[in-house]
């Protein structure tokens, strides 16, 4: 009886954080949030920044459920179009992510995100990034489940070491 208890709790909290996106997915907000952004890795070459990600779930994903991703620093966004996803040594642009199931996101592993923005070095800066990834295993009536994650930090620029 216990058991049963804690799974109708659990159902619950579950139902409350769920909605149905524009597209008519079944969304799930807020898994992780605090873990996402990896703190103090904030890099700057160039016109560039990156940022490590950590995955906003309890196991291991294909790249293919990286639905979307957005990095933004003190509220400039990244142009999509410059935004590469850099997981266990390969670079791939976000168009690529869908097509890639051979490669996988652990849970002990980051990401490293990274766009074409402009960062000063030298003072903090307000880093956010925006996630998106679907859940293959958890198919509802309203399709699989996407959860949409958003981290947010303050950090510095990170010394080279």
């Amino acid at each position: 009886m216990h058991d049963i208890g804690i799974l109708a709790f659990v159902g619950r909290r579950m139902k409350a954080s769920m909605a149905l996106s524009q597209n008519g997915h079944l969304v799930r907000r807020v898994m992780i949030p605090d873990r996402i952004l990896e703190e103090g890795t904030l890099k700057v070459d160039g016109q560039r920044a990156s940022v490590e990600v950590r995955i906003p779930w309890y196991r291991a994903l294909p790249a293919s459920c990286i639905a979307d991703v957005e990095l933004r620093v003190d509220g400039q966004a990244a142009p999509k179009n410059s935004l590469v996803w850099t997981m266990n040594g390969r670079d791939f642009r976000l168009e690529e992510l869908a097509e890639t199931v051979d490669e996988w996101w652990f849970t002990t592993d980051s990401a490293v995100l990274s766009g074409d923005l402009a960062v000063e070095e030298g003072r903090t800066h307000d880093v956010e990034v925006d996630l998106h990834v679907y859940i293959p295993y958890i198919v509802t009536a309203h399709g699989v489940l996407l959860i949409e994650e958003h981290g947010r930090k303050a950090m510095e620029v990170a010394a080279d070491v």
